[in-house]
């Protein structure tokens, strides 16, 4: 069986891409997955200690994580496409000029 620290590292690892994509990029769409690896990262977490306490629990927050993603895509991507038909781009950086 593995151990609980390789989940933990191997979440570690995909939480700190899916910070890196957020903090680097500026295309909406990596957004989106970056997110969604921050999203899996966190379901990792409760799974793994779900099976080092053997309960069921953070399996089932997981299942809800999950749920939560699948809305967040569908939201984000009609954000996304409202933002490409009034701007012509996917740059989270172009929507900002219409602050002034």
């Amino acid at each position: 069986m593995i151990e609980t620290q390789w989940y933990l590292l191997l979440s570690a690892g995909v939480f700190s891409i899916g910070l890196l994509g957020i903090l680097v990029r500026e295309n909406a769409l990596i957004y989106l997955m970056s997110v969604e690896l921050m999203l899996n990262a966190a379901n990792i977490n409760l799974v793994a200690f779900s099976l080092q306490h053997g309960n069921l629990t953070g399996q089932v927050f997981a299942l809800f994580g999950m749920a939560l993603a699948a809305a967040e895509v569908a939201i984000g991507l009609g954000i996304i496409l409202v933002l490409y038909r009034n701007f012509e781009t996917i740059d989270v950086t172009v929507p900002t000029t219409m602050r002034w």
